[in-house]
């Protein structure tokens, strides 16, 4: 395997600017999932990766090896597309074997890594059929194993599962992982689909118009996201994200939610979790951002911890899903989703008493929109 490293990538089509300056760094046996809306340019970036398309400025090294413009035959990388890009009069087989046959490697090597590759896969049973006679699942097992089968440097996976229904998606998406975790490979995937992106990489590109917005691991782009746009993007149900004001009380600051006419909810904020940055916003607006499981129903004789305040609200509506329960509050005139437990006995209308997290809180520059350290 190994590593890859962009270099201040860029990529223009006439005057319209479609990649600015991205730069990452892929350490060997990563797993990079680029992760953006529609149109955001995370498939014009793997592209470039492949060779696929030139970049207008910048630079690409794979393994210390510039690529920037090496052919993509050249590059030693494969690429498992979304449409499976089968060839439909070759068997599983053949299809399979087909990039070495090119590379012109040994008749016996090339049925020896259709051996192992075809088992790794789980697909020794389909070896001698045709595309047409597979699943969308098998499909898309015989792409990978066509890109297994060269052992490249890096892998590429351009929205891989987007043509499976619900259910087979998930199912592959664990095969995905596992595959990585056995072979230990590099992989740059491509999805607007958060969750696979959350359940799959080691770190996680979040893009948006052709910019960078955040770097980092799951847990970090969950947790600590860098913008209200990551905060919105990343998470299902997405960060309740609501404008608060934030002001000195005692020797400390408390944070008001209030909008129209509905009656001000006041948070103190814990003393540890006030940063010197976030005090400087004191007697300002800002936007107060907390995650719907960061939020519990309050039983009766519960204390709050250090880090928690209890606050009460509305109950607006009820969205069983089954593991789970969405509840909508009314909290200071705005809307705001919690996750509880799927068996509370409750009613829309009703007045309840919560218990926040504030550990869990994130608060963000309104102008900015960027996280305040």
């Amino acid at each position: 395997m190994a590593s890859l490293d962009l270099v201040n990538v860029q990529k223009s089509f006439g005057p319209v600017k479609i990649l600015h300056d991205i730069s990452i760094g892929l350490k060997d046996g990563e797993f990079l999932v680029l992760v953006g809306p529609s149109g955001c340019g995370k498939s014009t970036l793997m592209n470039i990766i492949a060779g696929l398309e030139e970049p207008s400025g910048g630079s690409l090294t794979l393994e210390g090896r510039d690529i920037t413009t090496v052919a993509p035959a050249e590059r030693n990388i494969s690429m498992v597309f979304q449409s499976y890009a089968l060839y439909p009069n070759m068997t599983v087989a053949k299809n399979i074997e087909f990039p070495l046959e090119m590379r012109k490697v040994e008749k016996s090597k090339r049925a020896e890594r259709v051996k192992s590759v075809s088992k790794l896969l789980q697909i020794e049973h389909l070896l001698e059929r045709k595309p047409r006679q597979l699943s969308g699942g098998q499909r898309q097992r015989v792409a990978i194993g066509r890109a297994l089968a060269r052992e490249p440097q890096l892998y590429l996976f351009d929205e891989p599962l987007s043509n499976l229904d619900a259910q087979l998606r998930v199912d592959m998406r664990t095969e995905i992982k596992k595959l990585h975790q056995r072979l230990k490979a590099t992989i740059v995937y491509v999805t607007h689909d958060q969750i696979e992106a959350m359940t799959l990489a080691t770190r996680i590109a979040v893009m948006k118009g052709g910019v960078l917005q955040q770097l980092g691991t799951p847990h970090e782009v969950y947790n600590r996201p860098a913008n209200t746009f990551v905060a919105s993007f990343m998470g299902s149900p997405r960060m309740n994200l609501v404008k608060a004001r934030i002001a000195a009380h005692g020797d400390g600051l408390v944070l008001t939610m209030q909008q129209g006419s509905a009656a001000a909810v006041h948070i103190e904020l814990p003393r540890e979790s006030v940063s010197p940055a976030l005090a400087r916003y004191s007697g300002e607006e800002l936007i107060a951002g907390i995650r719907a499981e960061a939020v519990t129903l309050a039983t009766e004789g519960m204390v709050a911890g250090p880090m928690q305040r209890f606050v009460d609200a509305r109950i607006e509506v009820i969205e069983p899903t089954g593991a789970d329960t969405l509840v909508v509050l009314d909290l200071g005139g705005h809307e705001f989703t919690v996750r509880l437990d799927p068996d509370l006995a409750l009613t829309p209308g009703q007045n309840a008493r919560f218990l926040i997290d504030l550990s869990k809180l994130a608060c963000f520059d309104p102008k900015t929109e960027s996280l305040i350290a």
